[in-house]
């Protein structure tokens, strides 16, 4: 019974021409050979399954084929070649770096670096994932890698160039291979089938490219797994069912159930891939895939881009006709955010549907938040005149803001009072006179009557009186009672009232309180009418706000022992 090897190692490339997708690098290493133009060390570089390893053996051996091709390929009938096929040609050494990494391991392949080649022209020395030698290991190499033997050839290959030396990189040649497409995987793969009988459906084909990411080597693998699951018959059901792959129609239904609205249908669908045994998490990330590719379906300079079958190409294009520019990009934000929050998240399902249910109303509300156009959220409307006057108002609509500020701007005018205000909506607080502009933070308080504007009396000392009384209840607010305690009302006429700060900071902070002050001076005097302004103090600040430097230059004009002490020490005010 003949010995069954696999496909990745049976149709491994013996000859440069049977290298898949790397014609550019393929045929400079050509016509290096032919014009006998060789380094004595080269680099490659490229993700797995990309030909490196391969392309450095066809390398060594054509450079010692006794009868080189015109075409600069190795004629593989010569001894060496023979040899080389063989597996027992002696001009060729590979090391794997992965596993011998060591100082010891170098010093003994330069040993043999030594012995001259018994057949054919080089000795060449393949070090694979070169970028796992040790850092004691790269610098015992450095010397013998920059002047080798004239008979020597060095092929370095590593998947993570960045992890090596810059002295090692700047005595190669680097020559860095593509990752494979996948049109080019289905065409060997489809040779492949075809020599050992087997039938692919080419729309089968493309799922196992696209599960390879790019490595030749891993879609051979993926192709024996399939071809042994289906007897031979590689179709696209078995191949998505073998991979575990999401088929791209449930993608399809979901689009049409988020262009359609339809909440329940898109909830439907993802229960129904939940019950296939896929992760949410997966889902979410092939739907964004999706929603991407369809994005670049949608414009024909970006159609090439896509690596899938003519036919999904021309199911995606069709698709993106139907779709706004504007519902594809926040289609895309809204699957990457939910990736993201995916780890955190303690409902994990819960949170995968709240982004179908967004995915199905895309556009609303609008960027603007102003709920403008067909079939977009609308504000919550504002409450009717009839509503209880103690009624907390949870939403104001945008003129009822901008009157509010309107009237702030005419401090002349006699405001009307504003209904109760609770949670921490800011809004400026009428009536006010201030020296600078402040948003006012209001607290949970209870207004008057709306159009019933309060008017007791009241006097000089009942001002006084609420104002020490405001500081007591709100003892926690340490800075701004001291701010009040050092400076008093003081009426300029009628019901408007000034304090006098020390400087701009105390300003700042008492502006920000303002709203909540007036509106419990307006509550206790029982008259909307009263107002209050906030300005600086006339002359030098007092003691009691004298800054740290200020009071050490009086301490030290004030007391002569004290500036002799300072200066003793060399003390300074950190």
């Amino acid at each position: 019974m003949e010995h069954y090897i696999v496909s990745a190692r049976k149709y491994r490339p013996s000859t440069f021409a049977s290298v898949v997708g790397q014609p550019a690098l393929t045929s400079t290493l050509k016509n290096a050979i032919a014009s006998d133009r060789l380094a004595h060390a080269y680099l490659f570089c490229g993700s797995r399954g990309v030909g490196k390893t391969s392309c450095a053996r066809i390398f060594a051996k054509t450079i010692n084929c006794e009868n080189p091709g015109p075409d600069g390929e190795a004629c593989n009938c010569c001894n060496s070649c023979n040899d080389f096929n063989e597996g027992r040609s002696l001009n060729i050494v590979e090391l794997d770096a992965a596993s011998h990494n060591g100082v010891d391991d170098i010093r003994a392949m330069i040993e043999q670096v030594q012995l001259p080649p018994t057949q054919g022209r080089y000795r060449v020395f393949i070090i694979d994932e070169v970028h796992m030698l040790s850092n004691q290991a790269f610098n015992a190499f450095l010397k013998t890698l920059e002047e080798p033997p004239s008979y020597v050839i060095f092929i370095l290959a590593t998947t993570e160039k960045h992890k090596v030396i810059p002295t090692i990189l700047s005595r190669c040649q680097i020559y860095d291979f593509n990752r494979i497409t996948i049109r080019d995987m289905v065409d060997h793969m489809s040779y492949v089938a075809k020599q050992e009988g087997i039938t692919a459906d080419p729309a089968a084909l493309a799922v196992i490219a696209s599960k390879a990411d790019g490595a030749m080597r891993d879609a051979l693998s993926i192709f024996d797994q399939v071809a042994a699951s289906s007897r031979g018959n590689i179709t696209y059901q078995s191949a998505i069912d073998n991979l575990n792959v999401l088929d791209h129609a449930y993608y399809k239904k979901l689009i049409d159930a988020f262009l359609a609205n339809d909440v329940p249908q898109a909830l439907v669908i993802y229960k129904q891939i939940r019950d296939k045994g896929f992760d949410s998490q997966f889902f979410v990330n092939g739907l964004a895939l999706y929603i991407r590719d369809i994005m670049l379906a949608a414009s024909p300079h970006t159609l090439p881009l896509l690596e899938v079958p003519d036919q999904l190409k021309t199911e995606m294009a069709e698709i993106a006709s139907r779709c706004k520019p504007e519902f594809l990009y926040k289609a895309m934000d809204l699957c990457n955010t939910t990736d993201l929050n995916y780890r955190q998240a303690a409902n994990k399902q819960f949170l995968v549907e709240l982004m179908l249910i967004k995915l199905c109303q895309p556009l609303s509300p609008s960027q603007s938040d102003s709920g403008d156009g067909e079939g977009q959220l609308k504000p919550i409307a504002a409450f009717s005149s009839n509503q209880a006057p103690n009624q907390a108002v949870t939403y104001q609509q945008t003129e009822a803001v901008q009157a509010t500020a309107q009237t702030v701007a005419e401090p002349a005018a006699r405001p009307e009072p504003t209904p109760a205000v609770t949670g921490r909506l800011r809004l400026p607080t009428p009536g006010l006179s201030l020296r600078k502009t402040a948003h006012v933070e209001t607290e949970t308080v209870t207004a008057a009557e709306p159009h019933e504007i309060r008017s007791t009396p009241y006097t000089d000392d009942a001002v006084i009186n609420f104002w020490h009384s405001y500081m007591q209840s709100h003892s926690t607010a340490h800075l701004l009672v001291n701010i009040m305690r050092n400076c008093q009302p003081e009426r300029i006429d009628g019901d408007r009232f000034r304090v006098a700060v020390e400087n701009d900071i105390q300003i700042s902070l008492v502006n920000d309180n303002l709203g909540n002050i007036v509106t419990y001076m307006r509550n206790s005097l029982v008259n909307d009418n009263f107002s209050l302004e906030v300005a600086l103090k006339d002359g030098p600040s007092s003691p009691k706000t004298w800054t740290e430097r200020e009071v050490l230059a009086h301490m030290r004009r004030t007391n002569p022992q004290f500036d002799a002490f300072v200066d003793d020490f060399n003390m300074t005010l950190l």
